[in-house]
Formats: structure tokens, C-alpha cells, sequence
């Protein structure tokens, strides 16, 4: 029941922002052009969520920022998975000094206090390396490369405990005995039997990548405006909380419904 749950609720997310453009061309407004004239208006038949502190329709602006944010935590998630399980499974199955290498490396980074860090990648000059702020696809790749920086870590310790525990059983004692290579062994025995720990695992960062998003954009960190995001709908409300609290409240919902949404999926894969 949790599990189907989370699928709808993230399901329901991913078909708005999916169908963002044809909710603009039904409204017939541009969730990116100021309209200083319909600045804080309450919900209407032309505003179904009202306006922004520019005149911006939120519900568009909602639908266009879960793009982003989606786009951003599921991104972040699978290359900390990819990245992580690789890690992990390489110093289990080498193990001696590369093993402790590794896992000294990922304490180290779990040593390291995550948001200052964080704030400080995300506030360097990236221009130099050819991903200069405030175009769209380059700040999505600037905050998908420092999140997964922080996010391999747990990932690999899992998949490194999970793989120990499998390479410890009988059948792969005697898949060994009968010749098969550790190639073989790697993909047919230890992978399919670490998949649902890593599936779990995986399911939980993307709620993380999105809280993490959401905090560096409220910061004025991450994505840039005009393009939207939950975190920098958040930034920008943050004065009208009490003149025009709608602006507020709807980006913090939505953030909301997809952590609940990935929380539900992980606990229900767990069970």
C-alpha cells in the first residue's frame, strides 16, 4: 500500500511536468515574463494558485520548477547509485589496501560537514570549466556533479557490506569450485542479490537530492531565475509570507509531496 502510494504521488508529479506546456497554452500565460500589473493576486479562474511577487502564474511556475527539481534528484540519485555501487563493490571484491583506501576516502567525506561544503562548491566560479551560471542545463550539471560528490558515499558503504555478505555464501564458494570467473560471479551471484538494498538506497537520495536542490536555490545557489525551481519559488516568497502566503505554501507542498512520495517508494521496496 506505501509503495503504491509513492508511485502516485510522484506518478501525479512527473504527469504535471510532463503536461506543464499544455497547461501554459490552456492559461495562456508565460510562467517566465514579469506582469507587474497582477503582482500577489489570490487564486482565480486565470491564476488557479495566483501570482508570484513578478505577476508569474504559479501553477505554471510550480509545474516548470518540478522539472527541474525531478530532473535534479533523479539525476543525482542514479549517478551516487552508479557511482557509489561501483566503489562499493570494487573494494569488497578486491579488498586488502584498495578496500581501506576507499573506505577511509568515504569517511573522510562523511567527516566532512555536508552543507557548508556544499555551499562553498556551489558558490565557485564554474565559468572556467565551461559551465557558466544562469543557463538552465549548465546550473542543473554544476548542482547534479557537487550533490553526487556527497552522495556516493552511502551508497558505496552499503553496496560494500551487501556485496561481503553475499561473497560469504556457500553457492558462491561453489561457483568458484566449478571454475566460473569473478566476472561471473560479480554480475550473476552479488549483483541481482544487492539490488534491493541499492534500490532503497537509491529511492531515499533522490528525496534527498531534492531537499538538497531546494536548500542551495532558497540560498541563491543553485538554480537561477528566470528559470524556476521549488527551492528558488521558496527564495523569492520568503518576504510575502504573510501578504501573499500562497506563494509559499504551494512550492513547500510540492517538495513535501515528492520527499513523501520517495520515502513511501523506499519503505515499501524495503518491505
Amino acid at each position: 500500500m506505501r509503495l503504491i502510494l509513492g508511485v502516485a504521488l510522484l506518478l501525479l508529479l512527473v504527469l504535471g511536468a510532463l503536461g506543464a506546456p499544455l497547461v501554459q497554452d490552456w492559461l495562456g500565460h508565460d510562467p517566465f515574463a514579469p506582469d507587474l500589473f497582477s503582482r500577489h493576486n489570490p487564486a482565480s479562474p486565470e491564476h488557479p494558485l495566483g501570482t508570484d511577487e513578478l505577476g508569474r502564474d504559479l501553477l505554471l511556475r510550480l509545474l516548470y520548477g518540478a522539472r527541474v527539481s525531478l530532473a535534479v534528484g533523479l539525476a543525482t540519485a542514479l549517478a551516487a547509485a552508479f557511482l557509489g555501487t561501483g566503489i562499493g563493490l570494487l573494494a569488497a571484491w578486491r579488498g586488502g589496501a584498495l578496500d581501506a583506501v576507499l573506505m577511509r576516502l568515504a569517511d573522510g567525506m562523511l567527516a566532512l560537514p555536508a552543507l557548508p561544503v556544499l555551499v562553498v562548491l556551489a558558490a565557485a566560479d564554474t565559468g572556467r570549466i565551461g559551465l557558466p551560471r544562469g543557463e538552465p542545463l549548465s546550473d542543473i550539471i554544476r548542482i547534479v556533479a557537487i550533490l553526487t560528490i556527497f552522495g556516493w558515499v552511502g551508497v558505496a558503504r552499503l553496496a560494500r557490506a551487501a556485496a561481503l555478505s553475499v561473497l560469504a555464501r556457500d553457492y558462491v564458494r561453489a561457483a568458484r569450485a566449478l571454475g566460473a570467473g569473478e566476472t561471473r560471479i560479480l554480475l550473476r551471484h552479488v549483483v541481482p542479490n544487492i539490488a534491493g538494498p541499492i534500490a532503497v538506497a537509491t529511492a531515499l537520495a533522490v528525496a534527498g537530492a531534492i531537499l538538497a536542490e531546494s536548500t542551495l536555490s532558497f540560498l541563491g545557489l543553485g538554480i537561477a531565475p528566470p528559470m524556476a525551481s521549488w527551492g528558488n519559488m521558496l527564495s523569492n516568497a520568503q518576504d510575502l509570507v504573510f501578504s501573499a502566503p500562497w506563494a509559499a505554501v504551494w512550492p513547500g507542498l510540492a517538495i513535501l509531496a515528492a520527499v513523501a512520495g520517495c520515502t513511501l517508494v523506499a519503505d515499501g521496496l524495503r518491505r
